[in-house]
């Protein structure tokens, strides 16, 4: 919870807006082996949204192309399925798996948030909500996607090298 929750309310926020053709969002929350099967069925971008601890200032929203999934082939090796609880490094590797090489995965971004709170997991009390900086940048990241969504769709591997958005 806490600012794990940013993802979601991204996707809230998009629900209220005309979405071009061809695009769909999803929140698959915990649901990793969900979007490793999702990023098999011939998307040709898949843009993650979460929050991204980077060092920076909390509610910074960042664009990161972390390249492509085959850059770690030590990571494939690695992963285990799981129900719940995968990463993004994890989901990709697994996706990589089960693509056994097909080449079928979509180029893979990262719409993330520098959180002010992050849940480990150990905490005797859960933290509901995001915080303040976190929850300013959900509109900011909405918008974002959606001109994002709009480049993608004419240019799929268009170079996306950007500075990140501040608070």
């Amino acid at each position: 919870m806490a600012d794990d929750a940013f993802g979601p309310e991204v996707v809230a926020a998009m629900r209220g807006r005309t979405l071009p053709e061809g695009v769909h969002i999803a929140d698959f929350g915990i649901r990793g082996m969900d979007l490793a099967y999702r990023l098999l069925d011939g998307y040709d971008v898949a843009v993650l949204v979460d929050a991204a601890p980077r060092g920076g200032e909390p509610g910074t929203v960042h664009l990161i192309d972390p390249g492509p999934p085959d850059a770690a082939p030590e990571a494939a090796e690695r992963t285990l399925p799981q129900a719940h609880g995968m990463d993004p490094v994890q989901v990709l590797a697994l996706a990589r798996q089960l693509g056994d090489g097909t080449g079928a995965l979509p180029r893979v971004l990262v719409l993330g948030c520098e959180p002010a709170v992050r849940m480990r997991g150990d905490e005797p009390d859960v933290v509901v909500g995001l915080s303040g900086p976190v929850r300013d940048a959900v509109r900011r990241a909405a918008d974002m996607l959606e001109s994002l969504t709009a480049e993608l769709l004419l240019d799929p591997r268009r170079d996306l090298s950007t500075p990140a958005v501040g608070r």
